[in-house]
């Protein structure tokens, strides 16, 4: 479907790019998180490259990553250079997260240099590390470099799959890759022993609330046996995306907490023991998944929760008048197309 594609990429054609510095990382933290089923800590690091290749051809209806990317090539240097400004918070965090708003095996954005650099350094210092790509760049080459470095190191590679449909991933996101795409680059993921972590969307836009909960959960049914871990991503409004043009012109509302909450508990009934994560990206906010207002706080800390300790009892004492709203809006949804009850 070229008409999605070509939207995606004419909403961002008077984009101009803020002005950033390329020898520092968009962000570094420590947050919580899990590691061989129990708590820990992670530290995570967002590098600032030129961004998405996907992107600059034309990108995903729903990311605004691109807003923290150069978007012009720069000096490979300046990676190291953000490395090591991040790296003198680190903690002695046992899980290292590299993000980059793309594809970490995108020579593009980090070249295979850097990438054994990088990897090489933090193999001396955590137990896990994570991080994430597209799956045309997970080829043999590129992992095999990494094996001869992290050998049987718990190392994670993160897929966007978003859905296991064809039709919603590339009519609905605009992903630019099929089911058998990701197939082929988890069997190459295995070949190396490296652990696959695989982000599901919850409501991209043409979905009805339900449509979108139904098809998450028939999303794990399918790669419960596939992946070692499933991350639950809520579509949240970012700027300059085709997501927010819907938004703006009242034909898009972000997902109702209690939607993630049955993704949630149905998908861990599932999986059993394998991990399923949320990370609520704006909850609580107009531009992030909400409810009422009145119980949104208490939700979201259910499911930071839930994401540490794996344990859908943490949601019985989760109530308020809203979540019979939620359920009217299930119903409304049937009979009308876009049909959207206010939750504020």
């Amino acid at each position: 479907m070229k008409e999605i594609e070509e939207f995606c990429r004419d909403i961002r054609k008077n984009f101009k790019p803020r002005i950033k510095n390329s020898k520092e990382p968009v962000k570094y933290w420590s947050e919580p998180d899990i590691l061989n089923n129990k708590p820990s800590k992670a530290f995570v690091i967002i590098f600032r490259t030129r961004g998405c290749s996907w992107h600059l051809k034309s990108g995903c209806s729903m990311c605004g990553y691109f807003n923290d990317s150069l978007l012009k090539n720069q000096n490979q240097n300046d990676i190291i250079k953000q490395y090591e400004k991040a790296m003198e918070r680190y903690n002695g965090e046992k899980i290292i997260k590299i993000f980059n708003s793309g594809s970490f095996f995108d020579n593009k954005e980090i070249n295979s240099e850097n990438r054994k650099k990088i990897i090489k350094d933090l193999a001396n210092k955590s137990e896990k590390i994570s991080v994430e790509s597209r799956p045309e760049y997970i080829t043999n080459k590129n992992l095999k470099e990494i094996y001869n470095i992290v050998k049987e190191k718990n190392f994670e590679i993160g897929i966007g799959l978003e859905t296991v449909n064809d039709i919603i991933r590339n009519q609905s996101i605009n992903k630019g890759f099929n089911f058998d795409q990701y197939l082929k680059a988890v069997n190459i993921m295995k070949k190396y022993d490296f652990k696959i972590k695989t982000y599901l969307l919850l409501k991209p836009p043409f979905l009805t609330e339900e449509k979108s909960i139904i098809d998450n959960i028939e999303s794990v049914k399918k790669i419960q046996n596939i992946t070692d871990m499933i991350s639950l991503n809520p579509t949240n409004i970012q700027s300059n995306t085709f997501v927010e043009y819907l938004w703006k012109s009242d034909r898009y509302s972000p997902p109702w907490l209690w939607s993630i909450l049955k993704v949630l508990i149905e998908s861990k009934k599932i999986i059993g023991d394998k991990v399923i994560k949320c990370d609520v990206v704006g909850g609580g906010s107009f531009r992030g998944p909400h409810n009422c207002g009145k119980c949104d706080n208490d939700i979201l800390n259910n499911i930071s929760k839930f994401s540490q300790i794996q344990n859908i009892d943490i949601f019985e004492n989760d109530k308020c008048d809203c979540y019979e709203t939620w359920l009217d809006q299930l119903e409304i949804e049937k009979f009308c197309f876009n049909s959207q009850i206010n939750n504020r």
